[in-house]
């Protein structure tokens, strides 16, 4: 196995459940920039310390989705327990890992907290320990449940995120709270992280602006302002890429009052494009639009593409229900904002999406889209100038999750 190379503060991450000047403690807060290793050494060191302190326990390894832990979480920290002669079984089914070293044995579900009705998934288990990754995006609910299973003699709670604005409650609970909280507090920047080369680290600086810098490469709680995604240029959008697309999509925020919006998605090379949309103001247009006719207008946008997915604002019902019955393979769009922000605005600086110049009313908008500067320090977008914006946002949550696909009264389940 190649010696693997920990900085100073990775380190201490690594050791600190049995180092005697943390003794007294009870949590791990691990914070600060994107790809500062913050992530991997927390989860390495919760599977050793389970493994190290207890015997035939329950712990839980918790995200905003079992998709998120098993894609952000896993992967690193099982390949380094597995070289180091950890035996690792995972039944997918069950979402529970079973890690054995000799003859020790300790048990790890896996849990996703996205809404106020996860709490209830959690509800009843008792835990040895419990990591909680990207714990600023689920909700308080599920995480004070979470938190209260853990009743186990010697039990500790492991958290990590990047940050929020200062209003946030797990900011104003647990980091302003530490000592309260007997919880060690650890903020990462890039430099912790030593596989990122210089070079990387530049590329990550040049990529923010605004609130995404200071919080995703400076790692401050700091209040959100100005544009939502100000490091966007819509004057450098490109033509739609020549050539077939491999998959295509369609995302909708439905609108009768209040302009719809529907953008069409195409996938070429692992990158999704925004080739084409529909909008459609009824206030300007002097006239509402029926659901019928909506539908109509869906299918003029996809004209005669073989559409794997619309992803449809969740509180539309009735327009989800006229997709229904003309057999198009809808799905209820996850419309967690704050969260859906952050994801899109990763998958726009990685280039996963692409807008394209052919898309006039969503590059009209990044231009408009902005942060509510009365909301006392909450995080809340301006609700005005925003249709795209969603159905942007709806699509690139999609992306994230793994959800049934239903049609006309039958059901696939899928990845994608």
């Amino acid at each position: 196995m190649k010696p693997l190379s920990f900085s100073q503060k990775q380190n201490a991450v690594l050791a600190w459940w049995h180092d005697p000047f943390y003794r007294n403690c009870e949590a791990i807060i691990c914070d600060g920039a994107v790809r500062s290793g913050k992530t991997f050494c927390l989860g390495l060191s919760f599977f050793l310390w389970a493994m190290a302190r207890f015997q035939r326990q329950q712990f839980a390894l918790c995200a905003r989705s079992v998709g998120a832990v098993r894609r952000n979480l896993l992967p690193p920290a099982l390949t380094v327990l597995r070289k180091l002669g950890f035996q690792v079984t995972e039944r997918v089914s069950q979402s529970k890992l079973t890690v054995r070293y000799g003859r020790r044995e300790n048990i790890f579900f896996l849990f996703g907290g996205k809404d106020e009705a996860s709490a209830a998934g959690i509800q009843g288990i008792t835990l040895a320990g419990l990591l909680l990754d990207e714990v600023v995006l689920m909700p308080r609910s599920f995480v004070e449940q979470a938190c209260a299973r853990c009743s186990v003699e010697g039990s500790r709670l492991w958290f990590s995120c990047n940050p929020e604005g200062p209003g946030h409650w797990f900011y104003q609970e647990w980091i302003q709270k530490q000592k309260e909280r007997r919880a060690c507090y650890f903020h990462f920047t890039m430099e912790d992280n030593p596989a990122l080369s210089p070079r990387t680290r530049a590329a990550y600086r040049t990529r923010f602006r605004g609130t995404f810098y200071r919080r995703f490469v400076l790692g401050e709680w700091t209040a959100a302002e100005g544009l939502v995604y100000s490091f966007f240029d819509p004057a450098k959008a490109p033509p739609p890429p020549c050539g077939p697309f491999s998959h295509w999509r369609i995302s909708c925020d439905y609108g009768t009052v209040n302009p719809a919006s529907f953008g069409l998605w195409g996938q070429k090379n692992g990158t999704w494009y925004r080739v084409a949309e529909y909008y459609y103001d009824s206030r300007l247009e002097g006239r509402q639009k029926t659901d019928g006719e909506y539908v109509k207008d869906l299918v003029r946008l996809a004209s005669g593409r073989k559409i794997e997915q619309v992803i449809v604002d969740p509180s539309a019902a009735s327009f989800l229900e006229a997709l229904r019955r003309e057999g198009w393979p809808v799905r209820k769009a996850d419309n967690d904002v704050l969260a859906g922000i952050h994801i899109t605005a990763e998958a726009l600086q990685t280039q996963a999406l692409v807008i394209c110049n052919t898309c006039p009313d969503i590059l009209r908008e990044f231009g408009l889209y902005r942060w509510d500067s009365r909301a006392g320090g909450q995080d809340t977008v301006r609700k005005e100038y925003d249709h795209a914006m969603d159905d942007m946002r709806y699509f690139a949550m999609s992306l994230r999750e793994s959800r049934p696909v239903w049609s006309a009264g039958w059901a696939e389940r899928g990845k994608f």
